[in-house]
């Protein structure tokens, strides 16, 4: 090889590092994250900025239509669009390195569980609060058992994770999930999916803020909805085959909601009850994880407190809050492994719950037939308990707990 050749080999070698090098930072960045969103599955920029509307709600335009998650009240237009979609639901990390979080403040309900050995997570449903905007999610982080459940008894959401655990075992999530026959109908793993419906942002608590990679995963509504859409994920399960005799015959998919149980729901009204106040630790001592609710009468919701500061959402830098706080009393095992997994009996069991609404707290019980079953609430009469419309927060801890209000 001439002096010549070897000169331009490594001209074309530091191009290509360099522009190597500049491709990575961007998509760790900010800016390089947000400009990846704005490309996937064929969307819009407007799309893809958390900031532009999506739909257009005319203030004057009526908000008579309930959503069948939470009760909430929406327009038309916004109906319309959840209409032809599932709900998703989204596991999203609690870890203090992670705080804080994308999207929970959007969610229509909230389930918080121990993931491991104190360490807590969440899995948010979101249908009918997301239509109006595109909303960011993170981090997103892995499958747990207890939530696959608690998913299950909303006929198929698009379950959103990153992994899962499969340690041999009770606690195998990404088994039960693949059992469950959900691959390949509704589950949205980003070890299947990766870039652009998931992208690592590094720079999402702010520059110069260094976060681990685990913290780190990042999707929106708008992504995740349109991969349902492309894979036939819609409101309608795909239509499938048989064979019967010799002759294929096709069946027609059915309405995500066939077969689902809404709960009961009421308008609510400010009280002035004694329980303003609302604390509790899933494991005592852990604080970090430590949880408080304070009662607001004016919009008679709960202010959500995560390790003595306020609970705040990145984007919106506005707290947590809640028309229902609910306190789900469970069945709990564990650290079960080597890597301190948790289980909680929900599914074929029955329990006690404490429902905070209105400023006063409901003694509940809890109901759930099988897997496939919603999870059910009744009053201390045996009569479906009615949740003040608008957000649902449900935290599952161990029977023995405390619960200070």
């Amino acid at each position: 090889m001439s002096k010549q050749q070897l000169v331009i080999l490594l001209v074309l070698y530091m191009v290509a590092t360099v522009g190597g090098y500049a491709g990575f930072t961007m998509m760790n960045g900010r800016a390089g994250s947000q400009t990846a969103q704005s490309q996937t599955d064929g969307q819009t920029a407007d799309a893809q900025n958390s900031d532009a509307a999506l739909i257009k709600i005319d203030p004057a335009e009526p908000k008579d239509q309930a959503c069948p998650l939470n009760g909430a009240m929406y327009t038309a237009k916004e109906k319309a669009a959840w209409d032809t979609r599932r709900p998703l639901a989204v596991m999203i990390e609690n870890t203090p390195d992670a705080r804080p979080q994308s999207g929970l403040i959007r969610a229509d309900v909230v389930f918080e569980a121990m993931a491991e050995g104190g360490v807590t997570r969440f899995m948010a449903m979101y249908y009918c609060d997301a239509q109006r905007d595109d909303v960011t999610l993170a981090p997103i982080r892995s499958a747990r058992e207890v939530y696959f459940n608690l998913a299950s008894g909303f006929n198929r959401p698009l379950y959103t994770h990153v992994g899962g655990a499969n340690t041999p075992g009770p606690a195998d999530a990404l088994g039960q999930i693949a059992d469950a026959g959900w691959n390949g109908q509704n589950d949205l793993n980003q070890f299947s999916l990766g870039y652009p419906t998931f992208v690592r942002d590094y720079n999402r608590l702010g520059e110069g803020k260094e976060i681990a990679t685990e913290h780190t995963m990042v999707t929106s509504t708008e992504k995740l909805w349109a991969v349902g859409t492309k894979r036939g994920w819609t409101n309608m399960s795909p239509s499938t085959t048989k064979v019967v005799k010799g002759v294929k015959t096709t069946v027609p998919g059915t309405e995500w909601s066939a077969g689902y149980i809404p709960w009961s729901f009421q308008d609510g009204a400010a009280s002035t009850g004694s329980t303003n106040k609302i604390s509790y630790e899933f494991w005592d001592g852990y604080k970090e994880y430590g949880v408080q609710w304070d009662y607001d009468a004016a919009t008679n919701s709960y202010k959500r407190t995560l390790a003595g500061s306020p609970h705040i959402d990145l984007e919106s830098q506005k707290q947590i809050t809640a028309k229902n706080a609910v306190v789900l009393f469970a069945d709990e095992k564990g650290p079960i492994d080597e890597k301190k997994h948790m289980l909680y009996t929900i599914s074929g069991a029955t329990g006690d719950a404490l429902v905070f609404q209105n400023g006063a707290v409901v003694k509940a019980k809890w109901s759930k037939k099988d897997r496939q079953s919603q999870l059910l609430f009744s009053d201390d009469k045996g009569k479906p308990l009615a949740f003040v419309r608008g957000p649902i927060w449900i935290s599952v801890i161990a029977k023995k707990t405390t619960i200070t209000y």
